[in-house]
């Protein structure tokens, strides 16, 4: 099968930081799909892995966590697909990604690809829908009743991948009032687009943004970028006994003591989580894709795909990755077809 991946880690404008390569075609055993890859997006996870991560002994590491498919054969225990079943799913880190013509995937963590898009708008959606949804409403715990009204959402980077998935679903599922931060013209039109009531400067100091804007202390926070930048803002900001979680890696540590005298609970969110342990409830992720695919089909929220890059190649690749390295990416990159 066609495959990018890499043997060194390498800056992404070296040609050989992503390489067009042939490996032979997987199998799928126990509770695997064997799913034909028709589109997949890039990730900011991508760009990390590529950066740290090598692959085992000479072998090759195949990137990508984002993908919609054909499912062409199924292990021995699956149950819930079979062969011919149109798919989306994120995958899990510890395995192969999907920047490759075949992919397994364990289908605990597979979704039913919503019917009323195509497989590239549809690839945009799993990882970023996937995080945001379990960092509101299993980390969080954001209320989706009217228990929410006269409450604050703050969304730090709400312009990106997971902002922009994130802004839509507390702005359709929860009574929230939804403050996004962007920077740039462009962005804060998307944020504002995407639902959010209010649009800040994450540029400027955000306590004093807030305060600015007439606006009350977020009783939520999710910070998805730069989260050590911003830490000290948040502190200032957040609501007494609110509650706030990050996706990100801070380049410096962030003290959390800062958080006592307000009695501020911190919330991890990694996607990867319930995979990469086999958790009980890994089959979640299968059931939030089906209900994503849901609220896409019935038109509640959209996809967030901005910019297609064409064929699922190294070269393509490469051009996304230089992308979400500038930080200027706005929703999603996705690539179609091999």
């Amino acid at each position: 099968m066609k495959a990018i991946g890499y043997q060194n880690n390498l800056p992404i404008d070296q040609a050989a930081s992503l390489v067009d390569i042939t490996l032979p075609d997987p199998v799928a055993e126990g509770h695997d799909l064997l799913v034909e890859v028709r589109a997949v997006s890039v990730n900011p996870v991508d760009t990390k892995v590529r950066k740290s991560a090598k692959p085992e002994g000479d072998g090759w590491k195949v990137l990508g966590w984002d993908a919609t498919g054909i499912v062409k054969a199924v292990g021995p225990d699956v149950t819930l697909f079979k062969p011919g079943d149109r798919v989306w799913y994120a995958g899990s880190i510890a395995r192969a990604g999907s920047n490759s013509e075949l992919q397994l995937v364990d289908e605990r963590i597979v979704g039913r690809m919503p019917a009323s898009l195509d497989f590239g708008a549809a690839a945009a959606l799993p990882l970023t829908g996937l995080t945001a949804w379990e960092m509101l409403f299993d980390r969080l715990q954001v209320p989706t009743g009217p228990e929410g009204k006269g409450k604050t959402l703050l969304v730090i980077g709400a312009a990106g991948g997971v902002g922009s998935i994130l802004v839509q679903l507390a702005r359709q599922l929860t009574q929230l009032t939804i403050i996004g931060t962007a920077s740039r013209v462009e962005t804060r039109e998307w944020v504002r687009e995407l639902g959010a009531h209010h649009v800040i400067d994450h540029s400027k100091p955000l306590a004093a943004e807030i305060a600015a804007a007439g606006l009350p202390a977020p009783e939520y926070v999710t910070s998805l970028t730069h989260s050590d930048a911003h830490f000290d803002q948040v502190v200032e900001a957040i609501a007494p006994q609110g509650k706030y979680s990050l996706i990100d890696d801070p380049a410096t540590p962030i003290d959390i003591m800062k958080f006592k005298r307000k009695a501020i609970s911190l919330h991890w969110e990694l996607m990867f989580t319930r995979s990469l342990f086999n958790t009980e409830d890994m089959i979640e992720q299968h059931r939030i894709l089906n209900r994503l695919a849901e609220l896409v089909d019935a038109g509640t929220i959209r996809t967030t795909a901005n910019e297609n890059f064409g064929q699922i190649n190294a070269e393509n690749l490469r051009r996304a990755h230089t992308l979400i390295e500038s930080n200027k990416a706005r929703g999603k990159i996705v690539l179609e077809g091999f």
